[in-house]
């Protein structure tokens, strides 16, 4: 993975194009898609029923894959979510860096804007960097990402790196059509608990 760097200026990645090269071949990867566009962006790339969409509880993406991490050791979990909604959530950084789950990715598709709200500038357009702070967090690994090189690589450390990896994927901000996964928060928990668990899994309290 390239090392850490300071946030910079320049041209952004598309970010559907980074989408779908991080999903693809995915086999049994474990994804949890932070509120608004990131889950907008991973069911653009297939909707899967591994992928845990959230509708809600902006800043707690971070968490949840910490806990499935946590929870199944075995399997490779990817945070895949934006600078605002992990703007929102920062402590859990410093969680991961103190729990430091070998097998999680976190990565941020930063355009440096709160796209569900109008598009205003986060704070990244101020020079916050969020790889900076993962590392500071004690990340295993960190990094500015702004290639489609660097992405290709990056998919590879998600499947086989030592974590817990950090992206920070610098991306347009570009308003795309809306690719929405399923609205049923039930539904989404009881296909995502039985594609990981087994047939009635659901049904367990």
């Amino acid at each position: 993975m390239p090392t850490t760097g300071s946030a910079g200026k320049g041209a952004k990645l598309e970010r559907r194009a980074v989408v779908r090269a991080l999903l693809a071949n995915r086999g049994d990867l474990l994804v949890v898609a932070g509120l608004g566009a990131p889950a907008w962006d991973a069911t653009d790339a297939g909707d899967h029923p591994l992928t845990f969409p959230l509708w809600g509880g902006m800043g707690g993406a971070t968490a949840i894959g910490l806990g499935l991490a946590l929870a199944q050791p075995d399997r490779r979990v990817l945070v895949l979510t934006g600078d605002g909604e992990l703007l929102m959530g920062m402590g859990s950084l410093a969680t991961v860096g103190v729990r430091r789950p070998r097998n999680l990715a976190v990565v941020v598709l930063d355009n440096e804007h709160y796209g569900e709200t109008g598009m205003q500038p986060s704070h990244t357009a101020f020079g916050v960097d969020l790889a900076a702070a993962a590392k500071a967090c004690g990340f295993a690994s960190s990094a500015l990402v702004t290639t489609m090189q660097q992405v290709a690589a990056l998919q590879a450390d998600i499947h086989g790196g030592e974590g817990p990896l950090f992206a920070q994927i610098k991306i347009a901000a570009d308003k795309l059509p809306l690719v929405l996964p399923p609205r049923d928060g039930a539904h989404l928990k009881n296909r995502f608990r039985e594609a990981l668990l087994g047939p009635m899994a659901h049904t367990q309290r």
